[in-house]
């Protein structure tokens, strides 16, 4: 066993681990950094979408994690195991112990492929799909390609769970390949929600009901997918009432696309960070642990109420760097985070819908003339050009990209009907 010190110790090297680190050395350049990942690929998530939808490849989603970390930060190539909050250490898989004087913790969350019963023995095979896993996503857009006609369903558990659009996006880029190559009318296409509405904003869900009627999807809401026989083309779920009695239905598929459940990974489960629902208990505006002021938490694992979304890291990152350099200063910690989130809704092969809010569902657009209910092409090019830019080139080099985002600039549409 070794025992090293960081001033500041980052568990993770996803979106939120590399852009803390690589913010915070522009931020300071001569403070004590250190990450913990075991990977060395590090993938741009939000681009699964338009992989499983066959219009990106997978090879334009990595990187290696090596380019993108600064050289000044020591990366450790290991998995964290347990935590020692009241020693500052944390332990790793391989027994070595690293100390810190301050700790964030951003590992991402982990699928629960497990949860439902049969899917890891049928999943890649048999017209199961799912973008969820670079492992998995390309499969998804094999699917789609080759059939003619149909029964195809689209499923997502109850949350949280990474970009909560996701789950549907892939279902309206099918359906668009379906209707440009003249077949849309042979399938009959079914989104599966385990929660009670098409989208968890309002604002947003009426926009896209419209998009479902459209292509003329069904939608069975409180639907819960718990079992899948890959062979026989059968998926089992767990319906629920207004009453919260719950029966089992079966319905039979050609392809399916399974989004898997998602909680916080098993190591933060297990540890005194977490909450009672296993995530990063933190002051959901501030970030800082609950508990233990010198630990701040961000992206999937912590536990806030936004959207688990690449952009709601983006808006993270300053507000844990400038507490965590505020701390060392002995300033006060600040409130700096609304909860802010978007999700690029692909409505077609060519328009998306940007859907930006915060906490409470307040709709916080960051183009003020821009109707954000309605799909654009523009938003098709950030989709597939420009946000994937701004990520590789600005986000993950560690600068600080801040679009102003207001309520104020939505109210006009708002009371619009």
């Amino acid at each position: 066993m070794t025992q090293q010190h960081s001033t500041v110790l980052i568990i993770g090297g996803g979106a939120a681990g590399v852009s803390v680190a690589n913010n915070m050395r522009r931020q300071n350049k001569t403070i004590d950094i250190t990450l913990i990942e075991p990977a060395e690929t590090h993938y741009y998530q939000p681009g699964f979408t338009i992989v499983g939808g066959g219009a990106y490849t997978l090879k334009q989603t990595m990187r290696k994690e090596a380019d993108l970390i600064h050289p000044s930060v020591t990366w450790i190539k290991d998995y964290a195991d347990t935590f020692q909050p009241e020693d500052n250490t944390v332990t790793l898989r391989s027994g070595d112990v690293v100390g810190y004087d301050y700790l964030v913790v951003c590992p991402g969350l982990q699928l629960d492929w497990g949860k439902i019963q049969g899917l890891k023995e049928t999943i890649g095979k048999n017209q199961v799909c799912s973008n969820y896993s670079p492992e998995t996503v390309e499969y998804t857009w094999e699917c789609i390609q080759n059939m003619q006609s149909g029964i195809a369903l689209f499923t997502q558990p109850p949350m949280p769970i990474k970009c909560a659009g996701a789950p549907q996006k892939i279902m309206y880029l099918a359906a668009d390949r379906f209707r440009k190559k003249g077949i849309l009318d042979k399938f009959t296409i079914e989104f599966l929600n385990a929660g009670p509405a098409l989208f968890g904003v309002p604002f947003f869900a009426k926009a896209l009901s419209k998009v479902v009627a459209d292509y003329g999807i069904t939608t069975s809401f409180n639907h819960n997918l718990v079992g899948i026989d890959g062979d026989a083309k059968m998926a089992t779920f767990e319906v629920s009432d207004s009453n919260g009695n719950k029966e089992r239905v079966t319905k039979a598929f050609d392809m399916i696309h399974v989004t898997p459940p998602q909680s916080a990974p098993d190591f933060i489960k297990q540890s005194p960070l977490a909450n009672a629902a296993g995530w990063v208990d933190v002051n959901d505006k501030s970030l800082q642990h609950s508990k233990y002021p010198n630990i701040f938490s961000l992206g999937d694992v912590a536990a806030t109420s936004n959207a688990k979304t690449a952009a709601a890291v983006r808006k993270q990152v300053p507000v844990v760097v400038d507490n965590i350099l505020g701390l060392i200063d002995s300033k006060p910690v600040a409130e700096g985070y609304d909860g802010y989130g978007s999700c690029p809704l692909t409505t077609s092969l060519n328009t998306v819908m940007l859907a930006e809010f915060s906490y409470g569902g307040k709709v916080t657009p960051s183009f003020p003339c821009l109707d954000p209910r309605t799909s654009r092409p523009i938003w098709w090019w950030g989709k597939t050009t420009g946000f994937p830019w701004l990520y590789w080139h600005l986000m993950i080099k560690g600068y600080r990209i801040d679009i102003p985002h207001l309520e104020s600039y939505a109210k006009k549409f708002v009371s619009e009907p």
